[in-house]
């Protein structure tokens, strides 16, 4: 046994140093014991680790050298999302063909009106006559009617009809099964599948009773002003005009800043009637109706609403439609200043051509062409 014990011995030295000279780090001989003996580290020679190591320093080196010489990329800037302006072609086109469309009706609107008001004074002297004739009723509730209708100004008799239009689709937006109907065709926004009919037809829809209640308080108070300056065939068109630019202002600023969201209200086309007043009659009071005892001037007005409106659209306010109450006021500004004289008195060769059609051949073109409502 003793013998057998130096063998073993003699066998293992033997292993540990030939595993040593070779260079080995793990001594399989040993896993049999329960445990791991740590491997020596072998130390090579102070000469071969300088000559083994000026290659990594030259490469080392060498890449930082090329990194200093490439650029680093830059990172990507997000891309924002195209604008989709392409999408507008259709409402511009179709903002410039209604608006001729209204102006031309406005006209042939006036010649007949002018046309028909011998037979309408004819009408009124019999009528008068039968008033006269027929026994009075206690409590007539359409007597009622008509005085009251008969006691209103002409403006206020025009917009009349415009409040009643908007009351009717102010009801509809309390039917259930409208509501898709009227979220599609009675509000306008630029990434709707319909943008054209929208356009004039929001002009009309209020969903909130105090909106539509403002609103049309502000279009009665400047109606009898606003009328007698144009007359009510003019002012229809610029009414309904104002109601598809100042949607197509509102479309634009939508596009540009990247904010799509429906809108509605009649404030863009009653902004223009505002600042078509305001304009034509800079020095008339106004006052506020919760405070009547502060009263400034028109033209004051108008300056301040149109830099709120501004501030409104520059700074991303959320409140109101800012781009369309600016279109309107823009618009109303520039038809006193201008469109007037470029609009409706150019309407006399559409006012002849109808006139021939209606007479069933060339006559005398004037009627309506000079005369009428609507000077200012």
């Amino acid at each position: 046994m003793a013998w057998r014990g130096c063998v073993l011995k003699w066998a293992r030295e033997d292993i540990i140093n030939s595993a040593t000279r070779s260079n080995r780090f793990t001594l399989y001989s040993q896993q049999r014991c329960g445990f791991r003996k740590t491997a020596k580290k072998v130390e090579p020679k102070k000469g071969s680790v300088e000559e083994a190591g000026q290659p990594h320093v030259e490469l080392a080196e060498r890449e930082l050298t090329q990194r200093k010489s490439v650029p680093s990329p830059t990172p990507p800037t997000p891309q924002m999302p195209p604008r989709a302006f392409g999408r507008l072609v259709k409402p511009l086109v179709f903002t410039i063909g209604f608006t001729g469309c209204s102006f031309g009706s406005a006209a042939i609107w006036q010649y007949e009106s002018l046309k028909s008001r011998v037979q309408s004074y004819f009408d009124e002297v019999r009528a008068d006559w039968l008033e006269k004739i027929r026994p009075q009723k206690q409590g007539d509730i359409r007597k009622q009617i008509n005085q009251w209708w008969n006691g209103l100004s002409e403006g206020q008799r025009t917009v009349t009809g415009i409040i009643a239009v908007n009351a009717l689709v102010f009801c509809c937006w309390r039917v259930p099964a409208l509501q898709r109907s009227m979220m599609t065709y009675f509000t306008s926004n630029p990434a709707s599948k319909a943008v054209c009919l929208p356009m004039v037809l929001s002009t009309f829809s209020h969903y909130s009773l105090f909106h539509m209640a403002a609103n049309m308080y502000v279009l009665w108070s400047f109606s009898s002003s606003i009328v007698s300056m144009l007359g009510k065939e003019q002012f229809m068109a610029v009414y309904l005009s104002a109601g598809a630019i100042s949607t197509f202002g509102s479309y634009l600023a939508k596009t540009a800043t990247g904010r799509l969201g429906p809108s509605l209200g009649a404030s863009g086309a009653i902004m223009t009637v505002l600042a078509a007043v305001c304009t034509k009659m800079p020095e008339a009071k106004l006052a506020i109706i919760f405070l009547p005892m502060y009263t400034f001037t028109a033209g004051n007005a108008l300056k301040a609403i149109v830099a709120m409106d501004t501030a409104g659209l520059v700074l991303g306010w959320k409140l109101f439609d800012h781009a369309a109450h600016l279109g309107g006021a823009l618009f109303g500004i520039w038809y006193v200043w201008y469109g007037h004289e470029l609009i409706w008195k150019n309407r006399e060769p559409l006012v002849k051509i109808w006139h021939d059609f209606r007479t069933g051949g060339p006559g005398g073109g004037g009627v309506g062409g000079g005369g009428g409502n609507g000077s200012m």
